[in-house]
């Protein structure tokens, strides 16, 4: 025992020696080395890195802040990584969609979310800071891509050389073209044997006058030319303006949510510089925070001394911002007491749902699982809105709002990718306005509180359905298939253009039920594949619509209830009383299902009941026998019916709410 102090002693500088076993660790297990050096495990240095030395020198005239934006799936999250590999900030080969950070994304191969990486690129001998924002293509985000041209001077405008300028290309152009936006036309996938880059050239002048010398023809995939874009990008999109000398005016970009740091804000600096520590003040809410650590995207979180004016950077607080909701997106930040020199910037519109579907958990005893997962998901996607809500049949559960029926595909994926949670979802439904007869208007996302009874109709003076203008691409010899749809969905023709010889561009007014009714399915179909989709908001209009229940027994099912237009009613009806009798076992007595309007009925199925045979034990008894045991029977079937509740199993529900 005598010797185990000294031992204990020597084991203890061993420890506490200059950290040589690490660096064996970091030489031998390259996993290692990059979990060591990544902004979870270190502090931030005490020192300037060469990152910060180099930044350090490079003034806002050699700042480049630029996004790609193009249609779904013309290759931005691919570009992306070639040039990340490109200026050194990503090992070449090593990563796929590194900007893709949530499995969603990978999977479905589409981004969802709009990330933002910041890189140093030498260009005639001057070193440049370049801030890429990659931006998703679809409709359903298009709040993503508005935000993401609030931070950037200029946009590469990306087109697939195969397919050409698709619904999205057009939408992109013109959001960008409204924000004054610096456009660099971008051909992709060149490589692939039926790319055609005249044709997307020709189509991109006629379209959106866009020179095509300067456009740049490149493969993502390959790598083929993708150098010669960020010369462009150099040359042709200009520096953000901004001051470092004045004081601090920063703009809130994005914001996402992490369990360690709170809430992560994703900023544009327009006027100033921020350091760690500073207290800085919210113009929305008036709260006060302190700066814990600033930084870049590089392409992870990389700490930094400051930022200044014209960089976009990420900054979170110590304490730290608890509350998502405090982050409102558009807002602007300035230095405690300077907020009387500095002029607030403008905000984002908030984006509206327009898809609205009731979540149930499949078993009620996970009910607080689903919650909490929902309110995760939400710190980090605020355009979603939630409002409790119970059902007889399911139980308690949320209804959820979404920017459309793609955004809620993503949000159910999520919830079961991430969160593992088991849930029943209700056809997707729109929001209707009722205009009540002392002028009163009123939104209702919600089939329950729809106004359907005699009473409620009395005082309503009118009902209105929201209407969007859709944009839909595709080639000539699908014109007339595409049209059918259109009017078949209600649709209003607004406009034709041939923009090439072969390719058309259809605009439509039509009813937003219509679009979220798997009209998009309908339509790739129709048109093998090549047809594509964008929309926007047109208006509220008045319309003849009802409210669809589906009645067992004469008891309305209120987990199946459909808002709907009077033209539809019959064709759905039909299909829900077939498809729930399919589903409900049969009972000792009689099941009527209907599908019915108010009082009228519009459909019926009937399951027909059990029968045991009473006259079995009957051989030669006269008729009058027979007959009055079958009147017994009929009577206590009547009495059983009475009585008897029809029992619907949740799998039933969840068999007959499967898309």
């Amino acid at each position: 025992m005598k010797g185990w102090p000294q031992v204990f002693a020597r084991r203890r500088a061993a420890f506490l020696a200059p950290s040589a076993p690490i660096w064996s660790l970091n030489t031998k297990y390259p996993s290692f080395r990059s979990f060591t050096s990544s902004t979870a495990f270190r502090a931030a240095p005490s020192v300037p890195s060469d990152l910060e030395k180099r930044i350090a020198a490079i003034p806002i005239e050699r700042y480049r802040n630029f996004c790609i934006v193009a249609h779904v799936d013309h290759g931005k999250s691919t570009l992306s990584d070639r040039l990340l590999e490109l200026t050194g900030t990503i090992e070449p080969g090593a990563n796929k969609q590194v900007l893709d950070k949530l499995d969603v994304e990978r999977e479905r191969g589409i981004t969802v979310k709009a990330q933002t990486c910041s890189m140093i690129y030498s260009y005639k001998g001057d070193d440049y800071l370049l801030h890429l924002v990659d931006t998703p293509g679809h409709v359903d985000f298009r709040a993503e891509v508005a935000r993401s041209y609030a931070s950037c001077g200029g946009a590469l405008l990306l087109v697939d050389a195969s397919q050409g300028i698709q619904a999205q290309t057009v939408a992109n152009f013109y959001l960008a073209f409204a924000q004054g936006l610096s456009l660099i036309p971008v051909i992709n996938k060149v490589d692939l044997p039926h790319a055609d880059p005249p044709r997307a050239l020709e189509q991109m002048h006629d379209t959106f006058e866009l020179d095509p010398d300067s456009a740049v023809l490149v493969s993502a995939k390959t790598g083929l030319n993708v150098e010669s874009i960020l010369p462009a990008v150099v040359e042709q999109i200009p520096a953000p303006v901004g001051d470092p000398k004045k004081p601090l005016r920063l703009y809130l970009v994005d914001s996402w949510y992490s369990s360690y740091k709170g809430v992560v804000l994703l900023v544009r600096l327009f006027d100033g510089e921020l350091r760690a520590g500073d207290q800085i003040v919210s113009f929305a809410t008036g709260n006060r925070y302190t700066v814990g650590e600033v930084g870049i995207m590089y392409p992870d979180q990389t700490p930094q001394k400051v930022l200044r004016a014209g960089q976009v950077g990420y900054v979170y607080f110590n304490p730290s911002m608890r509350k998502s909701s405090e982050a409102k997106i558009g807002d602007t930040y300035s230095r405690v007491g300077f907020q009387k020199q500095v002029q607030p910037l403008p905000g984002f519109e908030e984006p509206k749902p327009m898809v609205f579907v009731a979540a149930f958990p499949v078993d009620q005893s996970e009910f607080e699982h689903l919650e909490d997962s929902i309110n995760q998901l939400l710190l980090n996607d605020r355009s979603v809105t939630v409002q409790k809500e119970s059902s007889q049949a399911l139980g308690a559960g949320f209804r959820l709002g979404f920017l459309g029926t793609l955004h809620c595909s993503v949000f159910e994926d999520r919830l079961r990718q991430e969160h593992g949670t088991s849930i029943i979802i209700t056809p997707p439904t729109v929001p209707f306005k009722v205009i009540y007869n002392d002028g009163r208007e009123e939104i209702i996302t919600n089939p329950a509180e729809f106004p359907d009874n005699d009473e409620a109709r009395r005082g309503v003076a009118e009902l209105r359905e929201p209407y969007v203008l859709a944009t839909l691409t595709f080639p000539e010899e699908y014109l007339g298939r595409v049209m059918e749809l259109c009017e078949a969905n209600r649709g209003e023709q607004k406009s034709m253009e041939y923009f090439t010889s072969s390719q058309v561009i259809l605009k439509y007014e039509m009813p937003l039920a219509q679009l979220v009714d798997d009209f998009f399915g309908k339509l790739k179909s129709n048109t093998k594949g090549y047809a594509t989709l964008d929309y926007e908001e047109a208006d509220w209009r008045s319309s003849n619509i009802v409210k669809l229940q589906l009645l067992v027994n004469k008891e309305p099912v209120d987990a199946v209830s459909r808002v709907l237009h009077q033209s539809q009613v019959r064709y759905v009806g039909k299909q829900w009383v077939e498809k729930f009798k399919e589903h409900v076992d049969r009972q000792m007595f009689e099941i009527i299902i209907q599908a019915a309007v108010g009082k009228q009925i519009i459909a019926r199925e009937t399951i027909k009941p059990y029968r045991k045979d009473v006259l079995a034990k009957l051989h030669a008894a006269d008729k009058t026998r027979r007959m009055k045991l079958l009147e017994k029977q009929k009577e206590g079937r009547k009495k059983l019916k009475a009585v008897g509740n029809v029992v619907i199993e949740h799998s039933a529900f969840q068999a007959f709410l499967a898309k």
